[in-house]
């Protein structure tokens, strides 16, 4: 008995040390945040000692994690009046949102979405993304598609992105559309974090293939991940710990999409990798320059690492660095200009910040018309959870902006 009230504080004091986390005092919901982070961090280490132990790859054991966790949360979500097919685009995986028919109305508005996970972790199916598109087709009443593409490690870089590509191209032919009801005017494209990243290099691709009769109106991207150019951007300095997407962690994704060499991912931090002797990098640093690009909020007084020697054996064994369709960031000025109206949804305490900051920029610089809606609050990931447990006030403030926008552009 004794023993026990010394063990009893002593894991109450390590849980505490596990879970605490210094965090900017204008985070959303703070404790809450610090407790999703630590489940995270949790079933993290759990996956890395399976795949240690060689039962199983450590992501696929997280999604497992993830899946698990999920039909706790499957209950809360609302069916509503939402009619929820499953489809094949062009042998990609899709699931459809429709709402009901209302009045005489002929023709829906469309809304084409990528989810997030770095292009590793989640689905279309788990609870928090159906939630989402639920919400977005009753609230829009649009019908919404929702991409199901592969996932690391069974598929890297471009798999993912040729299955939002073929799945897109597929939806936008003009008898599938009429299939949905949908206008073919109306039609918008996007995504969330690495969902964000291919719905930008799919609409990228879309606006140069001059045989499509139908093109999304409107592109809208919520905290995408841009670039991998440069890992020391102000929001990759003033964020490097912050949850749920720390700087190491980004990094790693990057490595598992390219399926590169978790070694060489120091070499990446302090960007040898784009350093100035290294010549495939040097016709691409003028698009990425964020000391001109930024504004002074969130450039504060953070400086440029630009590395003078570096490693140009990187680039020669993950050229995708370098590859717009995987950093849809470094596109031509030319390509810029030929993108629809767009929304970029960004969070103080992310990383990625400056990546939708940039784009937002040079779109704008381009002459395309954009919104970029920062939320000084809120951190990445938050806008998909609005489900308890994991709910945040986060979540409801960014989504319930980002659908207005939605609404009133679409």
């Amino acid at each position: 008995m004794r023993a026990a009230w010394v063990l009893l504080p002593a894991l109450a004091a390590l849980s505490a040390y596990y879970v605490y986390l210094p965090l900017p005092g204008a985070v959303s919901d703070p404790w809450k945040l610090m407790l999703l982070d630590a489940t995270f961090r949790a079933a993290q280490q759990m996956g890395h000692l399976i795949h240690y132990l060689r039962f199983s790859h450590h992501l696929i054991v997280l999604n497992y994690l993830i899946s698990t966790f999920d039909l706790y949360q499957l209950e809360s979500v609302s069916s509503e009046d939402i009619k929820v097919t499953d489809a094949v685009f062009d042998g990609v995986e899709v699931r459809v949102f429709e709402p009901p028919a209302r009045g005489d109305e002929s023709l829906k508005r469309s809304v084409v979405y990528i989810h997030g996970g770095g292009w590793a972790l989640a689905s279309a199916r788990t609870s928090l993304y159906i939630n989402l598109c639920r919400i977005m087709a009753d609230s829009l009443n649009a019908v919404v598609v929702s991409i199901e593409y592969r996932l690391i490690p069974k598929a890297c870089f471009p798999e993912q992105y040729h299955d939002a590509l073929r799945a897109t191209k597929h939806f936008l032919q003009p008898d599938v559309l009429a299939e949905y009801s949908v206008d073919p005017s109306r039609i918008a494209i996007s995504g969330d974090s690495a969902g964000g990243n291919l719905a930008a290099a799919v609409c990228q691709q879309l606006s140069k293939e001059e045989d499509l009769t139908v093109r999304p109106k409107l592109q809208a991207l919520i905290y995408p991940v841009l670039q991998a150019f440069d890992f020391n951007t102000p929001s990759y300095q003033q964020n490097r710990n912050m949850p749920v997407l720390p700087r190491h962690v980004m990094i790693n994704y990057w490595l598992y999409y390219f399926n590169g060499n978790h070694d060489l991912a120091h070499a990446l931090l302090i960007n040898n990798h784009t350093a100035l002797d290294v010549g495939q990098a040097l016709s691409f640093r003028g698009r990425l320059n964020w000391t001109s690009l930024l504004p002074p909020s969130f450039k504060k007084d953070y400086k440029p690492v630009v590395q003078t020697t570096g490693t140009a054996e990187i680039i020669q064994k993950m050229p995708a660095l370098l590859d717009v369709r995987a950093v849809p960031l470094l596109a031509d000025n030319e390509t810029l200009q030929l993108q629809p109206k767009t929304y970029v949804l960004t969070c103080e305490n992310d990383v990625l910040r400056d990546d939708g900051a940039m784009y937002a920029k040079r779109l704008e610089n381009a002459g395309v018309d954009v919104t970029l809606d920062h939320f000084h609050n809120c951190f990445h990931g938050c806008m998909i959870f609005t489900l308890w447990p994991t709910d945040f006030s986060a979540a409801f403030q960014t989504r319930s902006s980002y659908i207005k926008w939605l609404d009133e552009n679409l």
